[in-house]
């Protein structure tokens, strides 16, 4: 099985580029992030040969799963999911070819002082719970997608640059660590090109060209499904061109 996870940012403005991606790499189960739309465009994703399960409220946000071996017991968000003030489609969960895959957009947070970083605090304690309620009958789980906090230094192209920033704070990388105590394994891809596994890069100029990114895209897999993973990688070609994503689509590949 090959998995992937990409925030495309828009699936409506990244759908041509999505299209060509998937005929290229032909994942069989790929989670997508900040969609952006209530009416995904199921028909197109549909002649390629996947199923298609779609969480989105409105042009904000957004989750979906597409799937080539199977899509059952489709989740949208989960027990206990918090709202800023309401709620928001962040989560999607699903069984593809026996797995169990959520696809989740954490909150950004915006800054730490601002009431989104406490509702992202949360979002990610309620994510915890559920997923400790998940893995009760799940022996293979993979949680995939844009967590919006980058888990060490090392996942970023500057630390000092982001001092005072969300995204590197101790208590969102507790959280992070919070979901690994459940028994979850950080997947960490390589990148195609160059030293550093970032997974997102600004579009000011030069960002992405100067590789100064960050990995904020992550994939937890359960010990079972770890053990499976016989290579990852992070695909820089998808940032280039016209009109990409800010996001880089990862790539797992399981035995």
């Amino acid at each position: 099985m090959r998995l992937a996870t990409w925030n495309v940012n828009s699936v409506n403005a990244r759908l041509p580029r999505l299209l060509d991606w998937l005929e290229s790499v032909r994942p069989d189960v790929v989670c997508l992030q900040e969609t952006k739309t209530a009416d995904f465009p199921v028909a197109e994703v549909d002649k390629l040969g996947y199923e298609t399960a779609a969480h989105g409220l409105n042009r904000w946000n957004g989750v979906a799963l597409l799937s080539r071996v199977g899509l059952a017991d489709v989740s949208p968000g989960f027990p206990g999911e918090p709202g800023f003030p309401d709620p928001e489609a962040r989560a999607l969960g699903a069984t593809c070819g026996g797995v169990r895959v959520w696809s989740v957009y954490v909150p950004n947070g915006r800054t730490p002082d601002d009431p989104h970083y406490a509702y992202k605090l949360t979002w990610l304690a309620a994510l915890r719970t559920a997923l400790g309620d998940e893995l009760g009958g799940h022996a293979e789980l993979a949680v995939c997608g844009d967590f919006n906090v980058a888990p060490t230094d090392a996942d970023v192209w500057d630390p000092a640059q982001f001092v005072g920033a969300t995204h590197v704070t101790p208590p969102e990388r507790e959280a992070l660590r919070h979901l690994l105590d459940l028994g979850l394994h950080d997947i960490v891809p390589k990148p195609m090109k160059g030293p550093n596994p970032f997974t997102y890069w600004d579009y000011r100029a030069g960002m992405f060209h100067q590789d100064k990114g960050m990995r904020i895209d992550l994939v937890y897999a359960t010990k079972p499904l770890a053990d499976r993973v016989t290579g990852a990688y992070i695909d820089r070609e998808a940032r280039k061109g016209k009109g990409p994503s800010d996001h880089a689509p990862i790539v797992v590949d399981l035995g």
